[in-house]
């Protein structure tokens, strides 16, 4: 396995390969980019005559996004479980220290083992959150007509005011959900 595999990339070399992304994108035909389209694809593949709404050519509009999506899943399958990155993970001490005001101090995995068990998530509260918080993200991204990645690379990338608007709404949720929910919830 080649060494630079097993690592985290700088930023000089991951954010110009995330940036050319959406280029690319554009210069195949300005595709939507984004995974938050990706379930309305899939209903439309398993249930195409049971609403209008799934009633149209997915695999001219959507067979981009169901294959963008498998790759994301396949990618981090090999990145999560065959490259594994043997360096802890890189935390900040005061996010540290915040963490520890929550009672959330095993930070040592990608997950903070305090709040995603199997334990915490198959609790009511666990499931009300995962079942809320999807909800939630399912709803707001159909509602801001993208997801994250679609608004904030190929929306911006394309200079569209309305992906201008909903990246604000994100980073404004993220940082009220952070400041001010995640504080109640732990």
């Amino acid at each position: 396995m080649p060494e630079w595999l097993l690592y985290p990339w700088p930023w000089y070399v991951a954010g110009p390969l995330i940036g050319l992304f959406p280029a690319i994108v554009l210069l195949l035909g300005n595709r939507p980019f984004g995974v938050s389209s990706t379930l309305r694809h899939v209903c439309a593949v398993t249930w195409p005559g049971q609403s209008d709404y799934f009633r149209y050519d997915w695999r001219r509009l959507g067979a981009w996004n169901l294959a963008f999506t498998g790759g994301i899943l396949i990618g981090g399958v090999i990145a999560g479980w065959v490259l594994r990155n043997p360096e802890p993970v890189a935390i900040a001490d005061e996010t540290r220290a915040a963490l520890a005001q929550l009672s959330v101090t095993r930070i040592d995995a990608l997950v903070p083992a305090e709040v995603f068990s199997w334990r915490n998530l198959a609790s009511v509260r666990g499931a009300v959150l995962l079942l809320g918080g999807g909800f939630l993200v399912g709803f707001g991204s159909a509602y801001a007509g993208g997801c994250t990645s679609g608004h904030g690379l190929a929306g911006i990338a394309d200079l569209q005011l309305p992906s201008v608007v909903a990246l604000g709404g994100f980073f404004f949720g993220g940082i009220a959900a952070t400041f001010l929910l995640l504080p109640l919830l732990l």
